[in-house]
């Protein structure tokens, strides 16, 4: 029996999950980390708090293996994207805190280069939009603010990389800098038709060659673990970013294959093959996870407050104990009695990409009681997730039979029954909800040889429950026109 170790390195807590060549979780473990936040709309990560809750997490994973720790075959990484670190490369001290991918501090450094017509010649190379949300505006910031960066940069001192870059770094002994396809393409400064990194846009962001990392396949003998006597020298044979990680572990590889992440953001992607096309509603154009070294693509919708919504209920404002209470909260109504939630706390994603968007309740009376604001932030999600959907449609206009639904949110029966409804096809549950950690695993697993590809796997795919729609189709048509009603009286609040 060969085990393979899966690190899934998310935005507020670490993860690590050992399967077995059945596909089966057989440990795991978990570790929250703690948010920073600066100045309103900053937020950080201490580099060293995502380092040691990955490896306490993963410690404690290989301690409940037990003896078969030793059968580890392999390690997969997934990760959240986006997010940047620059570090020392002889000391290997972090030169800040890791800027988070929901960080807005660039909003009008991107607003100035959109102005200046820059983000034609972005989409056209990165599929990406001019935004906040990406790495390189990130970087350039560190590079202008901190005191010493730049010239250290210029002289080939620093190291930037995503998460999955500092991982691998700390897991190597500093032996190993580099990113996998799919993280290079959240930076805004890889070219994804032809796979490397841009001079034009490093150009453009002001950013030294010398501090990328190189660039893998996303499934292959990455390097091996150092000096972590608890797993020794294992391959490091999977990376990939979360939400490419989750289309794999959905085994979502052919086109029109639809799967929707419900983490602390929601991720919409559908694969669409090997051809490169370009969204003219504002999707973004992301490399997908593959085993082979050929480029394949999918359309991605990022919704920037998902899950967290149900957080803020749980810890804003005391609404709710634990998230998993928010159901029985929620289904204390019968619907929302005219409440609408917009949770734009960071602003909005896609389709709108308005980073001046602020969040909403909307339709309070005397009456509403925290059940209605529950349900509705639930429904909140939904409507967001219905909204790509629905552009997905008119980009890719192929039909989809079903919605493939992961993350924490997904377990959450109430959410899955609205999603159904609004999009009026079925969505689909698998046994591991951690479907993020699934990929990283099916990746590595695959590089090392202990499942021979996709196909195999798909044989053990097994369906936890299947959320039929049940709605009218003109109730849904309505209630969506005042969700989105909504949606356009928060918009630009903050310019």
């Amino acid at each position: 029996m060969a085990y393979i170790l899966s690190l899934d390195q998310g935005t507020t807590s670490s993860r690590a999950m050992v399967f077995d060549s059945g596909g089966r979780v057989v440990a795991q473990s978990q570790r929250e980390f703690r948010q920073i936040y600066p100045a309103p709309g900053w937020v950080e990560h201490d580099p060293f708090d995502i380092l040691q809750s990955q490896l306490t997490s993963m410690r404690e994973t290989l301690s409940r293996l037990g003896e078969r720790a030793s059968q580890i075959a392999a390690v997969g990484i997934a990760n959240q994207r986006e997010t940047v670190l620059l570090w020392d490369r002889e000391t290997g001290q972090p030169v800040y805190n890791a800027i988070v991918w929901q960080d807005r501090r660039t909003s009008l450094e991107c607003k100035r280069l959109q102005s200046e017509g820059a983000e034609a010649m972005v989409r056209e190379r990165t599929g990406l939009l001019i935004d906040p949300y990406f790495s390189a505006s990130k970087i350039a910031w560190i590079l202008e603010n901190v005191s010493g960066a730049r010239s250290r940069a210029q002289n080939g001192k620093l190291a930037f990389g995503t998460v999955d870059s500092w991982l691998v770094w700390k897991l190597t002994d500093g032996a190993r800098h580099v990113t996998d396809l799919t993280n290079a393409s959240r930076t805004m400064l890889f070219n994804i038709r032809t796979g490397e990194w841009d001079p034009e846009l490093l150009k453009l962001f002001r950013i030294p060659r010398s501090i990328l990392p190189d660039v893998v396949p996303s499934s292959g003998h990455i390097g091996e673990t150092i000096g972590h006597s608890d797993l020794g020298a294992v391959s490091i044979a999977g990376i990939a970013g979360d939400q490419q990680a989750a289309l794999f572990g959905h085994l979502c590889i052919h086109p029109s294959d639809v799967k929707c992440t419900y983490g602390t953001g929601c991720f919409l992607l559908e694969h669409i093959g090997s051809e490169f096309v370009e969204s003219p509603h504002r999707l973004i154009t992301t490399l997908a996870a593959t085993t082979s070294k050929r480029l394949e693509y999918a359309l991605e919708g990022s919704i920037f407050v998902g899950g967290a919504v149900v957080q803020w209920l749980r810890d804003n404002l005391r609404a709710i104990r634990s998230s998993a209470a928010v159901e029985e909260l929620a289904a204390s109504v019968p619907d929302t009695d005219g409440v609408i939630f917009v949770p734009a706390f960071v602003g909005l994603g896609a389709p709108h990409w308005d980073p001046h968007a602020t969040g909403m309740i909307i339709g309070l009376q005397r009456g509403t009681q925290l059940g209605h604001i529950a349900r509705a932030a639930l429904e909140s999600i939904a409507f967001q997730v219905a909204d790509i959907f629905d552009v997905m449609h008119l980009e890719w206009n192929q039909p989809v039979m079903e919605l493939r639904a992961d993350g924490g949110a997904a377990m959450n029966d109430l959410l899955m029954q609205m999603q159904a409804d609004l999009l009026g096809i079925p969505v689909v549950r698998p046994p591991v909800i951690e479907t993020t950690a699934t990929g990283a695993a099916y990746l590595a697993g695959i590089a090392k040889g202990v499942w021979e590809g996709p196909q195999q796997l798909s044989t053990t795919r097994k369906l936890d429950k299947r959320f039929e729609p049940g709605a009218s189709a003109g109730e849904m048509q309505a209630r969506r026109a005042r969700w989105r009603d909504a949606v356009e009286r928060c918009k630009s609040w903050t310019q």
